[in-house]
């Protein structure tokens, strides 16, 4: 009897084991990443463009599903609650540092929730305006603000993204009254102020400069530190009389908590690979997007600094998701 236990109990545990021994491999099927913005925008193009490269790495189709709301709160709520094991992903970008101080309602914590992957990278923005603004430089749109309080109007893709934040940085260093006017995301933004609906936006560099260059937009500054390399003669904010005024759009990966490590690993080095491929990084640069890449740390350090930094920002302006 004894013995009949032993071995029943031998090949229970060898079943187990066999088990175990023929669990399939990460990945064994689909990935999704959600763009938590409506196509067209950067970061769909970012998405699809990393995706593309995983899929190829991988060898599993990667899709990119689109769920825009809610400043990027919809989707990344998709995330949250996604199982934890590498098949659910999202580009993250500025507007996910920047909710839990514009929406203090959120259905998930921005804090714990999540796993940082990889941080892709960043992209200036310029400030372009209609051409019929009758404003050739920041001096004048001032100007004009001030003579028109409330009249003129600035386009974002929701609150708390890099147009947002810009424009409601510009309204309070240059003490002017502007009207902000979201969309769900920026490239229907964009779209408004192409047909004269808006008077302004702060978008991407990649997006925008086509438009100016075919005369459909007037381009009167970038918002970094230094002049954009696909723009050499705007003039920056700070240089047009408003020191302090850096912005750049910024892109990460994402996945939700508790994913395990050996997958987040996995994902982090393939990211990686992508972005130093030599010919998508000439195809980005060529946009104005500077890849940066890095460890799953050096993701969640950083933002966690974006965090930190535009919760400053936000309490100083009284910046609101309207």
């Amino acid at each position: 009897m004894k013995r009949a236990i032993r071995l029943a109990g031998l090949a229970f545990c060898l079943a187990a084991f066999s088990a175990i021994g023929q669990a399939p491999a990460y990945p064994s099927k689909p990935i999704h990443i959600i763009a938590p913005v409506p196509p067209g925008g950067g970061v769909d193009i970012l998405a699809r463009a990393v995706g593309q490269k995983l899929s190829e790495a991988l060898k599993v189709p990667v899709v990119v599903e689109n769920k825009p709301g809610a400043s990027a709160a919809l989707g990344t709520d998709v995330l949250a609650k996604s199982p934890p094991d590498g098949y659910t992903l999202m580009m993250a970008y500025t507007a996910h540092a920047t909710n839990p101080y514009l929406n203090p309602n959120l259905p998930y914590d921005t804090a714990k929730d999540f796993a940082a992957v990889a941080f892709v990278g960043y992209i200036p923005l310029i400030l372009v305006v209609h051409p019929s603004v009758p404003a050739n430089s920041v001096k004048e749109l001032i100007a004009l603000a001030k003579a028109k309080p409330g009249q003129l109007s600035y386009a974002s893709g929701g609150a708390g993204a890099g147009a947002h934040l810009s424009g409601e940085l510009f309204r309070y260093l240059a003490q002017v009254d502007v009207t902000h006017v979201p969309y769900k995301g920026n490239a229907p933004a964009l779209v408004d102020v192409l047909g004269g609906q808006v008077t302004m936006m702060f978008d991407t560099v990649n997006t925008a400069l086509p438009h100016v260059k075919a005369g459909k937009l007037k381009l009167l500054a970038s918002t970094t530190a230094k002049r954009s390399s696909l723009a050499p003669d705007t003039p920056t904010m700070i240089e047009q009389g408003l020191p302090g005024f850096e912005v750049s759009a910024w892109y990460a990966v994402l996945a939700p908590a508790r994913t395990p490590r050996e997958v987040v690993n996995r994902l982090n080095a393939e990211i990686n690979k992508a972005l130093a491929d030599p010919e998508m990084k000439a195809k980005f640069a060529a946009q104005g997007v500077e890849f940066a890449g890095g460890t799953p740390e050096e993701a969640e350090t950083f933002i966690r600094g974006e965090s930190a930094r535009w919760q400053k920002v936000i309490q100083a302006t009284g910046m609101k998701a309207d």
